[in-house]
């Protein structure tokens, strides 16, 4: 066989697997998305996650399936996609630990960065500090009071190192200088559990799982560490009013593929994305969790792009200053 037929005949097995490809993306969807989550269920995460892939199923016309895989500060359930086929058939539903983990952890087994293509950002979700009922704590100043005398003997729970709840207790400690004893979970839901069944004393958690229990009276809530009071939970102070300024964090989500995922597959998932963010259902949902939907220019991979590197920036010299590493 001549040099000419073995090239002509690469070049149109090339041909062909690029038809395939071509064909396959105008198709796509054609099967279940796998949509990872990488926190526990029933976690504020997930709890956004699902209400999601239930209106991206409709729009895609295909089920969009929550999976959870968690562990490590949720670099367990991000690798899992970063290392996926990029065919838009696996995507990731994070928080900001995506702006904390490409410093937090210097040895990862994928690259925190550059192995995702932004799709969108989701929402933006305010957090609450919340306690067991039995605290005797009354409102933040005396809270505060409590940690400083308490010392260690104050249970701080969290959701393990990167997760946002840990985040905001990390920055709560250090900002009225006490030291509790930090209780890692595999999630905030089953460290709401542990408060609900008063065996640790506080976790900062986004309204998306406090909500239901502030409004139930089953947990203590000292105040909100955002800019402004949550309009679904007007009582609730912001941490500034309670007479902590300073004190700010809210937890923002968005969607991710894989890198390398085609640019119209990832136009596909933008565009279902922007419709469930559009749909009542949702707007509604979102409201009665304490939160919102963003708007239609961030629920795209460009304005996702550019907070998500704001965020790193952000957090980079704060874990640096503080020593703040995961490995």
């Amino acid at each position: 066989m001549s040099k000419t037929t073995r090239r002509s005949l690469a070049a149109a097995g090339l041909a062909a697997i690029a038809a395939r490809s071509a064909r396959a993306q105008a198709g796509f969807p054609n099967r279940p998305i796998t949509m990872t989550i990488p926190f526990a269920a029933g976690g504020p995460t997930d709890i956004v996650g699902r209400l999601l892939a239930e209106s991206m199923s409709r729009e895609l016309g295909q089920p969009v399936v929550v999976e959870n895989t968690t562990g490590a500060g949720g670099t367990l359930g991000a690798q899992r996609v970063a290392t996926a086929r990029p065919d838009g058939y696996a995507i990731l539903l994070h928080h900001i630990g995506m702006g904390v983990i490409p410093t937090m952890y210097r040895r990862l087994a994928y690259d925190p960065v550059n192995g995702f293509e932004p799709l969108g950002l989701v929402t933006e979700v305010p957090m609450t500090l919340v306690g067991r009922k039995e605290l005797p704590a009354a409102n933040l100043a005396e809270l505060v009071a409590l940690m400083k005398s308490s010392g260690d003997r104050f249970n701080l729970a969290d959701a393990g190192i990167g997760s946002s709840s840990a985040l905001c207790g990390a920055l709560l400690a250090n900002a009225i200088g006490a030291k509790p004893t930090v209780v890692p979970f595999r999630g905030t839901g089953p460290a709401m559990q542990e408060i609900l069944g008063g065996r640790v004393d506080l976790l900062c958690d986004q309204t998306t799982q406090t909500t239901e229990y502030i409004r139930g009276g089953a947990v203590r809530v000292f105040a909100t560490p955002s800019r402004s009071r949550i309009a679904t939970l007007p009582e609730i102070p912001t941490t500034a009013e309670a007479g902590l300024p300073g004190f700010e964090i809210t937890v923002w989500h968005g969607l991710y593929a894989p890198r390398g995922t085609p640019a119209p597959v990832c136009a596909r998932l933008t565009a279902a994305l922007q419709a469930a963010l559009r749909d009542p259902r949702i707007v509604q949902r979102f409201t009665e969790i304490g939160t919102a939907p963003v708007s239609q220019e961030d629920a795209t991979p460009e304005a996702h792009r550019r907070f998500w590197t704001a965020d790193i920036a952000k957090w980079k010299p704060i874990i640096e200053a503080t020593n703040s590493y995961a490995d």
